[in-house]
């Protein structure tokens, strides 16, 4: 049986390489001590340390560039939310149908800096999401300019204006895609881990998907299978709490999702969701298992959506967050000060404070991706603005490998 790991705690011990030039005199004489000590340390005993949770294992090997990047791209996904939320208050031609990913970057961006993002598509790591595939997608590295068009139904779009948000998908980056139900995509994802695990390439699939999905028959049959098998298969939980407008706790009898992953004798992870660093050094132990052949891990992420379930109710332009009424909530839902309470330990902040606390950027370098991150955001959306939309007879095509079904009447 596996023992749910819960990493959630906050640690100082947050470090770089001793060769990175960004190395503070007490930081160098930390690193000196680990390494005097490291010699009356064995391997087991420093892989038990890790799998404990002790912060910074793997975050003390970023370089300087990975944390900025990692910063950059938690920012790029706040401000594209933050735009494209503008963009259903304001814009009534605005056609878009997006479930937001404000609050939960810090999940995304430090699970997908543990992966293989470039290469040929059998060298790179796979992606699956389902509902906010936004962040995931932008994590991963897809192009915002495309995303944003196809999730106005552009002809230019990234899938050509056929899936919008609901099935965006990235090949060359490794980001296979959304889906429209909650469920499906875990097992496709497992699917793909048996494919890499047959021809021997030594990929990893990841799968996020909400809280909801705990009580779906896709969530057990992709741990069970991924566990017989020991598929290179992870599994990232986000739990925000809610799906849709139900507190989990009224589909899940525990406090911990993570602890499901007992019975399938594989490692459950609990992490804070809302600090980078700390998803990175679950993720990259997480990867580093199911590329060495150890099978999959579940982790699930603590975290929290700063909008409601789908689009803007209750938001307001120019603020960050959704507190007014929404109509569509037909069961309890969360308090206001509950929403407040999370946005205070919110992942560009603590991103930025790190980074700033490390001196590996001044807080005015990081103000300057921020806005730089906020300027490219709007710059996406005007261009997609720009482009045609789909034909109505583009809906024939693509339906067989080649040609288009015929068109015709009914009724």
């Amino acid at each position: 049986m596996s023992e749910t790991i819960d990493v959630t705690r906050n640690d100082d011990i947050r470090d770089e390489p001793a060769a990175d030039p960004i190395v503070s005199p007490g930081r160098r004489t930390f690193l000196k001590g680990v390494a005097g000590a490291g010699a009356a340390i064995s391997l087991i005993r420093a892989v038990d340390a890790r799998a404990e949770g002790e912060l910074g294992y793997w975050a003390k090997d970023l370089p300087a560039a990975k944390q900025v990047q990692m910063y950059t791209d938690i920012c790029r996904i706040r401000w594209h939310e933050r735009t494209m939320a503008d963009k259903m208050l304001t814009d009534s031609k605005y056609r878009g149908y997006d479930h937001f990913y404000a609050g939960q970057e810090a999940v995304a961006v430090g699970v997908c800096a543990a992966l293989r993002n470039k290469g040929n598509f059998d060298e790179v790591d796979y992606v699956y999401s389902s509902h906010r595939s936004t962040g995931h997608a932008l994590a991963k590295g897809v192009d915002m300019k495309k995303m944003a068009a196809e999730n106005d139904f552009r002809a230019t779009g990234l899938n050509g204006g056929y899936g919008g948000e609901m099935h965006l998908s990235d090949k060359s980056c490794g980001f296979i895609g959304a889906d429209g139900m909650i469920g499906p995509a875990p097992p496709m994802a497992t699917g793909s881990a048996f494919a890499i695990k047959a021809r021997g390439s030594k990929q990893v699939v990841v799968v996020f998907a909400g809280d909801g999905t705990y009580a779906t028959p896709h969530f057990h049959s992709a741990l069970n299978n991924s566990a017989l098998l020991k598929l290179p298969f992870i599994y990232v939980l986000e739990n925000n709490l809610y799906h849709q407008y139900a507190h989990y706790s009224l589909s899940c009898p525990m406090k911990d999702i993570a602890e499901a992953a007992g019975p399938y004798h594989i490692p459950g992870v609990v992490v804070n969701g809302q600090d980078v660093m700390q998803v990175y050094n679950v993720a990259r132990t997480a990867v580093e298992r199911a590329r060495a052949g150890g099978g999959p891990t579940l982790i699930e992420a603590k975290t929290y959506r700063y909008y409601n379930h789908w689009g803007a109710p209750g938001a307001k332009p120019g603020e960050l967050g959704a507190f007014g009424y929404d109509p569509l909530a037909i069961s309890s839902f969360r308090p206001e000060r509950e929403l407040r309470e999370w946005m205070a330990r919110d992942p560009v902040d603590i991103s930025r404070n790190v980074l700033v606390a490390w001196g590996t950027l001044t807080r005015a370098q990081a103000d300057a991706i921020e806005a730089a991150a906020k300027q490219e955001a709007i710059d996406a959306f005007a261009w997609a603005d720009a482009q045609p939309y789909c034909k109505p007879e583009d809906g024939l095509k693509n339906v067989f490998t080649q040609g288009s079904v015929a068109a015709r009447q009914f009724g």
